[in-house]
């Protein structure tokens, strides 16, 4: 029989909805026959499957495992994680093509969704589209045999692997750090408190019991009003700094021992000068979002900037294809490829900026004062209707061109001027427009988004109240 998804949930880098709403059992059982048909088109015979902590997660688990067995898939259950707990049984389990985790990532906690990877590579764009066409048209397999399913607990094994970087350092050193810690209520909580453990130091650790209604503050360390508490932590205990994730652990935020916030492109500076001592020339890849400073200064230190489209599985393609063994974003993905998998693991990007500072003799404080001080906006967001957006910008395009600006047309339009850049792009996931700026002065920003509005206005927009994520 062919199946429907709600036309809201196929998004570009994963499924989403509202439970109950827009999503629930069947659409997972459904998404398990087609992904299963699929893996098996291609030669696979095993998927790994994990979960977040959200309420709904569990139910979802079971449709979505009794549809990849009912096409012969067999599933490996991991069980409760953060979704790169579920990449890297993708990654490093022989047995295993392909894998799917179930969160609601940083979404409110009426949401959940799945995020996929295929043979190693990220399944996103075209081939949830076509998960939807498989539905609509009931082309999944009718299987000789059903999948078995089997529970596998990899937590230790991952931890454990999330150390590697730590090894060979001066254990005086890592022993005299002084760490703030904040899952959020997330599905970070037991593999932090498993990785705590194994460190030398002294941990402070918030926010590590796993609740799906997330009690104490959204679980999205982008936006600088969650860090409130990990902030408090770090002053009140004096702490060296703090780390705070996502719902599902793909994403971090910190923030130094003077608790100031750094940022996505200003941890992947330091991730940068790290890594190019050991990969002298490589390439570093940023999405359009990121900060000047940022492309700068791997230009500095001998590598080659790179900058991409924003969405983690665009940047994991693009990684793929240059060789790169370093990326990141803004929102806090960020991609180590450099003796890791290349993967977005909050939990791995946290030991690097540990093994950074000790490998760089500077501390975390230090690394980020010595970044230059600018003024930017954060992502401004703001509703335009889905039919609109991709066009505004495009109009944008057309009247940059004409007035000879200096523009980079990747993702959007970035666009340089003598006092700073200013953005606007699309989002692929919401009705919405994205604008960021940057400049050395205020004056400046204020002018760069004098021009923002200019373009908005000559489309008949306003730059309206702020959209949530």
């Amino acid at each position: 029989m062919s199946y429907q998804f709600h036309p809201s949930v196929l998004r570009e880098y994963d499924i989403r909805g509202v439970i109950g709403e827009t999503l629930g059992a069947e659409d997972a059982r459904a998404i398990g026959r087609c992904f299963g048909t699929l893996l098996a088109a291609d030669g696979g015979t095993c998927a790994a499957v994990g979960y977040d902590g959200r309420v709904s997660s569990t139910m979802l688990e079971e449709a979505l495992v009794a549809g990849l067995n009912e096409v012969g898939i067999d599933v490996v259950r991991v069980g409760m994680g953060p979704t790169p707990m579920l990449y890297y049984a993708e990654a490093s389990m022989e047995d295993v093509h392909g894998g799917i985790q179930i969160t609601g990532s940083h979404n409110p906690s009426n949401y959940n969704g799945f995020k996929m990877v295929f043979r190693g590579r990220p399944f996103f764009g075209a081939d949830i589209q076509k998960l939807g066409e498989m539905a609509a048209g009931a082309t999944w397999v009718a299987a000789q045999q059903q999948g078995t399913s089997c529970r596998r607990d990899i937590l230790a094994e991952y931890v454990e692997r999330l150390t590697a970087p730590l090894a060979g350092l001066d254990p005086q050193q890592l022993s005299q750090l002084r760490i703030g810690w904040d899952a959020g209520n997330g599905a970070t909580g037991p593999a932090l408190i498993e990785l705590t453990r194994r460190l030398p130091g002294e941990h402070h650790l918030l926010f590590i019991e796993v609740d799906g209604h997330f009690p104490n503050h959204h679980p999205d360390p982008t936006e600088e009003k969650n860090l409130a508490d990990l902030r408090m932590l770090v002053a009140e205990k004096k702490l060296d700094f703090g780390i705070a994730f996502d719902g599902d652990g793909d994403r971090i935020g910190a923030i130094d021992g003077e608790g100031r916030v750094i940022w996505g492109d200003q941890l992947l500076m330091i991730y940068a000068e790290d890594v190019l001592r050991d990969v002298p020339g490589a390439t570093i890849i940023a999405d359009v979002k990121a900060s000047r400073a940022l492309f700068a200064r791997v230009e500095a230190l001998g590598g080659k900037p790179l900058m991409w489209k924003t969405g983690h599985s665009l940047i994991k393609s693009k990684m793929k294809e240059t060789g790169a063994p370093l990326a990141g974003e803004m929102s806090g993905h960020v991609f180590f490829k450099h003796q890791y998998y290349g993967f977005d693991d909050a939990l791995y990007a946290a030991i690097r900026l540990i093994s950074a500072s000790v490998r760089l003799g500077r501390s975390v404080t230090a690394l980020r004062g010595e970044m230059p001080a600018l003024m930017n906006t954060p992502e401004l967001r703001f509703q335009v209707d889905e039919s609109r957006k991709f066009a505004v910008v495009d109009e944008v395009k057309v009247r940059l061109a004409a007035a000879g600006a200096d523009v980079n047309g990747i993702d959007g339009v970035r666009v340089s001027t003598a006092d700073g850049w200013w953005l606007l792009r699309a989002s692929n996931t919401q009705d919405v427009l994205v604008a960021r700026a940057e400049s050395s002065t205020q004056a400046g920003l204020d002018r760069l988004l004098a021009e923002v509005d200019a373009q908005l206005a000559a489309s008949g927009l306003v730059r309206g109240p702020q959209a949530g994520h």
